[in-house]
């Protein structure tokens, strides 16, 4: 690993084989699955909404401003001046290891593969659920401007057998500089699984992006937790925030995972954000929640001002 600096200390969470969540409860196994999809039926939603309005980003902005497009899911495009980074990209059809089964996507990417910038300058990967690490896009960004992938602790693997180069792995309060902003890589409360046998065997994370004027958060997918209080102890009040809001039901299940979009809202007060932004929603419907259920939820709730709740393709400059 490059550039890091152990600077930041977190709480133990790796026992010498497997990544925990520590002082806190654990994400469900196989077995509570099991019973999750038996016991219960998704809320109805539409097999493809097909609502989206594209947007067509700058390739740079030269303002000092943000301009933060929501893709689509959890993949968000941030544009800073002389940089553009990506998170959790995911632009193909299916959230699955295969191509015939598994979460499909209910509505189209808010920006298409061909009118995304020519340059990527960092992808940061939050954990390796097929949603938010897609091998196949992270393949097709590896050939956009030579990126840097970022990726928690043991998660490095999967991208260099799939022959990407650039990769970066953190642990929990370790950081990354490049040219124009550093990455420091915070805890979340969620679990890591490819397949059956390696569960927890790679980190989960959330990011905060500093820049010389400006601090991004990024939560990944996390539940709710003393993360947040610990991350504006340590960072400041982010200027935004990405706080997922999605797949939050059977809370019974989902609460150790994901937050609710209550919860997010609570996070978005302890962080004291200027301004957050809604993630994990509206593109798979990967729980009981129906796709747009968070999404009413959320804006019958937070408040309008600093809460944004955008739609596929949507952006917002922020000064």
């Amino acid at each position: 690993m490059e550039d890091q600096a152990n600077v930041l200390k977190f709480p133990k969470h790796f026992d010498g084989k497997r990544f925990y969540n520590p002082d806190a409860p654990q994400a469900p196994g196989y077995l509570d699955g099991l019973r999750w999809k038996l016991s219960t039926r998704p809320e109805p939603s539409p097999s493809f909404i097909a609502d989206v309005e594209p947007s067509i980003p700058p390739n740079r902005v030269d303002s000092s401003g943000v301009r933060v497009t929501l893709v689509n899911h959890s993949t968000v495009l941030l544009q800073q001046r002389r940089s553009n980074i990506l998170t959790d990209p995911i632009w193909s059809e299916r959230s699955s290891p295969f191509s015939w089964i598994g979460p499909r996507r209910r509505r189209e990417p808010g920006v298409s593969w061909e009118n995304l910038p020519l340059i990527i300058d960092a992808v940061l990967v939050s954990h390796n659920h097929y949603d938010h690490m897609d091998l196949p896009t992270l393949r097709r960004l590896a050939t956009r401007g030579n990126p840097k992938f970022i990726v928690p602790a043991g998660a490095g693997r999967r991208l260099r057998s799939a022959k990407l180069e650039s990769v970066h792995e953190l642990d929990w309060g370790e950081s990354l500089s490049l040219q124009n902003f550093t990455v420091h890589c915070v805890p979340a409360l969620h679990f890591s699984a490819r397949g059956l046998f390696d569960r927890n065997k790679s980190l989960w994370c959330g990011y905060v992006i500093e820049s010389r004027d400006r601090i991004v958060y990024f939560a990944g997918d996390t539940a709710f937790g003393p993360h947040f209080a610990q991350i504006r102890e340590m960072f400041g009040s982010p200027h935004l925030a990405l706080l997922p809001i999605g797949a939050y039901e059977p809370r019974w299940f989902m609460s150790p995972v994901h937050m609710g979009p209550d919860e997010a809202v609570r996070a978005h007060e302890i962080l004291g954000a200027e301004t957050s932004v809604a993630i994990h929603h509206g593109t798979f419907q990967l729980a009981d929640d129906g796709l747009d259920t968070a999404k009413k939820k959320l804006l019958a709730r937070a408040p309008q001002d600093s809460f944004l709740v955008l739609n596929n393709g949507q952006f917002a400059d922020l000064p």
